[in-house]
C-alpha cells in the first residue's frame, strides 16, 4: 500500500475500515437546505454521494516520521456490539491486514492519537483475545482528550447528559476503559505536543473534548481533524453541523476555526470519514467562506 501523502519528510499512509452509503444528506445535517445542498450535489459524486446517500469511509492515518510511528483515530474495531448504531457494530473487516500491507504490524506502532472517544474512532484500540478485551498496540502509548474521558465514561455524572449517549454504548467499557486499566493511556488537554511538531488542540462541539493534531514538518502543515468535518459539504457550509455533533453553536466555531487555520497555513486538512481524494485543502471566497481544493496550494505565504 503506497503512502497517500506527506507532510515535510513525514510518510502518511491511509488504513482504511469500511466504506459505503452511510445516510441521505437530509438525516446527517442538522441544518440542512435543500436548495443549497442541490447547488451543490452533483460536485459530490460519485465520492461523496451515491445512490442519494453520503458516502463515507471509516479510516485511520498513519504517520511515519523515521523514528516514530503515530496511527490518528483507530475506527469502529471488530466483534462489538453496538445497539445504538448497527451498521458498525460486529464487523468482521481486515483492518489489521491492510495495516499489514502497508508494511507496519500492530507492535509497530509507537502512539495511538484519538481525536475524539465516539465509536468510530476509537474501536481497535482493543480486540477481543480469550473472551476480554485487550489493547491491539501493545506497544503504544494512546493519547486520549482528557474532557472526553469525563464525558463519556459512564461511571461520572456528564454521561447521562450526553445527547450521543445510546450511540457510544458500550464503546467507553470496550474500547477505552481496557487502555486506562493497562495504564497505556495519557490524558491530554489543549496544547499537548504529542511529539516534535505535533501539537493537539481543543476543537470542540462534536463532542466536549475533540481535538485537532496539528502536524508540522518541513514548512509543511496538516491538521488531523477528526469530525469537525464530515463532509465537504461542511468546508461550503461550516454552520452545517451533523446530527452527532452535542453543542452544534460550539461546533461551527470549531470548524470555521480550522478552516481559517488550513487557509492561512495553506494546511491540508485531513478528516477522518472524507471520500476520495480523502484529504481536502482549503481556499477563502470573495464572499469570505471556502471552497474545498483537492490540490496542493504550493508554499505558505
Amino acid at each position: 500500500m503506497a503512502e497517500a501523502f506527506r507532510i515535510g519528510k513525514h510518510k502518511v499512509f491511509r488504513i482504511e475500515e469500511w466504506q459505503g452509503g452511510f445516510s441521505p444528506p437530509e438525516a446527517l445535517f442538522a441544518e440542512f437546505d435543500a436548495d443549497i445542498f442541490a447547488e451543490e450535489a452533483a460536485s459530490f459524486e460519485p465520492d461523496f454521494m451515491r445512490n442519494g446517500l453520503i458516502y463515507g469511509y471509516l479510516q485511520s492515518w498513519l504517520i511515519d516520521t523515521g523514528s516514530e510511528r503515530i496511527l490518528v483515530d483507530t475506527g469502529a474495531g471488530n466483534a462489538k456490539d453496538r445497539p445504538g448504531i448497527p451498521i458498525f457494530g460486529n464487523l468482521d473487516s481486515d483492518f489489521l491486514n491492510r495495516l499489514a500491507q502497508a508494511g507496519f504490524s500492530p507492535g509497530d506502532i509507537d502512539k495511538v492519537y484519538c481525536t475524539h472517544l465516539h465509536i468510530d474512532h476509537v474501536g481497535w484500540n482493543t480486540q477481543l483475545v480469550e473472551g476480554g478485551w485487550q489493547p491491539t498496540f501493545p506497544n503504544a502509548t494512546y493519547y486520549l482528550p482528557q474532557i472526553d474521558e469525563l464525558a463519556w465514561n459512564p461511571a461520572k455524572d456528564q454521561y447521562a447528559s450526553m445527547a450521543g449517549a445510546g450511540v457510544n454504548a458500550n464503546v467507553f467499557e470496550d474500547s477505552v476503559a481496557p487502555i486506562i486499566d493497562a495504564g497505556m493511556a495519557v490524558l491530554i488537554e489543549d496544547g499537548y505536543q504529542i511529539a516534535p511538531g505535533m501539537t493537539a488542540w481543543l476543537a470542540p462541539g462534536h463532542t466536549p473534548g475533540q481535538m485537532v493534531l496539528e502536524v508540522e514538518n518541513g514548512g509543511e502543515v496538516a491538521l488531523f481533524t477528526g469530525d469537525v468535518l464530515h463532509h465537504p459539504m461542511q468546508v461550503i457550509r461550516p454552520d452545517w453541523n451533523s446530527v452527532y455533533c452535542e453543542d452544534r453553536e460550539l461546533a461551527a466555531k470549531s470548524r470555521r476555526k480550522v478552516l481559517e487555520r488550513a487557509a492561512d497555513a495553506r494546511a491540508r486538512i485531513v478528516p477522518a470519514h472524507f471520500g476520495a481524494p480523502h484529504s481536502t485543502f482549503v481556499e477563502r471566497t470573495a464572499e469570505g467562506g471556502f471552497r474545498p481544493r483537492y490540490d496542493a496550494m504550493g508554499d505558505p505565504a
